[in-house]
């Protein structure tokens, strides 16, 4: 009977010490609180968690609106007027002038086709050509020739202003050297850009403004390289020097590809060539075979779907051999 009594109590106690472990202890250890600033923590990072996804969404918003100006910059950079290209021909012209000589050289192109066919047809695509194409390809090969030149000049104009930031001198008196002593068409570039500094623009601007007169990667690294420094500081003549070294790295890099692709353009010239020196040598020695090419009919629509695989074939060789730097 004592027993069952004893075993009653005991579990009476283990009972109740069950209960205020329950109830009881986590109020005495904390663990209520730390739940309550849990769900407290909680219920305030939702709204906030909201918060970042829209601060998010319009971070991106920003993002997309940048990289659609700077399309939008890139493609009124693409889209040269005709005084840009006259001027990254290297020439003085004006616009009126321009359209002077293309209208004398188409005049002049007609006028010797007709005098030699009299046919107005020829004489008509004479005068396109000479208007329209003509003058536009002599401003293409002006420049080409002008950015190769400049190219050669850029790196030894780059060193000088490396030296002249490490001997004391500022970045505007190094650009004034370049203006007076160094090669053209680097020298009348740089005059201009110390013209636009007299005008009121910083040296980053200045220099900003050289890829719309030369229109280069080299060109843009120089200006991103200058602006950067302007804005966030830096040593200056160590990352031109490091610019300056990259630049020749690319020269070599071009000359050596230029050297590898000589014997692609060689043969590329014989096979453009073969078909012309063959008729050439068959009409020497054998006329009449040859002739029914161009006096029937047949011959005639043969050497039109001729005129056009050959042509075909010489731009997608063109293209194979030709290398964008």
């Amino acid at each position: 009977m004592i027993s069952s009594h004893l075993a009653g109590i005991v579990l009476a106690a283990i009972a109740a010490g069950g209960l205020a472990y329950v109830f009881v202890y986590p109020l005495l250890s904390g663990e209520k609180r730390a739940e309550k600033r849990k769900k407290a923590l909680v219920g305030e990072g939702a709204p906030r968690a909201g918060e970042r996804n829209r601060s998010g969404a319009d971070r991106r918003d920003q993002v997309a609106q940048s990289l659609k100006e700077l399309d939008q910059r890139e493609k009124s950079r693409n889209t040269v007027t005709i005084e840009g290209r006259i001027a990254q021909a290297g020439l003085t012209w004006t616009k009126q002038r321009f359209y002077v000589v293309s209208a004398v050289t188409g005049l002049v192109l007609a006028l010797a086709l007709f005098a030699l066919t009299t046919s107005p047809f020829l004489a008509a695509g004479g005068l396109v050509v000479g208007g329209l194409g003509v003058p536009r390809w002599f401003l293409g090969f002006r420049k080409k020739r002008r950015i190769g030149r400049y190219l050669e000049e850029l790196p030894n104009a780059i060193d000088v202003i490396v030296r002249g930031i490490r001997s004391g001198l500022p970045v505007g008196d190094c650009l004034r050297i370049i203006a007076s002593e160094a090669q053209e068409p680097v020298r009348s570039e740089f005059r201009y850009l110390v013209e636009q500094q007299t005008l009121g623009l910083t040296v980053a601007e200045a220099v900003a403004k050289l890829y719309e007169r030369v229109p280069v990667p080299e060109s843009n690294f120089f200006a991103i390289v200058v602006g950067i420094q302007q804005k966030s500081g830096g040593n200056l003549s160590e990352t031109l020097g490091n610019l300056s070294r990259v630049l020749r790295e690319r020269k070599k890099m071009k000359a050596k590809i230029v050297a590898m692709s000589m014997e692609a353009k060689a043969s590329a010239s014989i096979i453009a060539a073969l078909p012309f020196i063959v008729a050439l040598l068959t009409y020497i020695t054998s006329p009449t075979y040859i002739e029914l090419l161009w006096i029937t009919f047949a011959g005639k629509m043969m050497l039109c779907v001729s005129a056009v695989w050959m042509t075909a074939g010489i731009l997608v060789m063109k293209k194979m051999i030709n290398f964008d730097f």
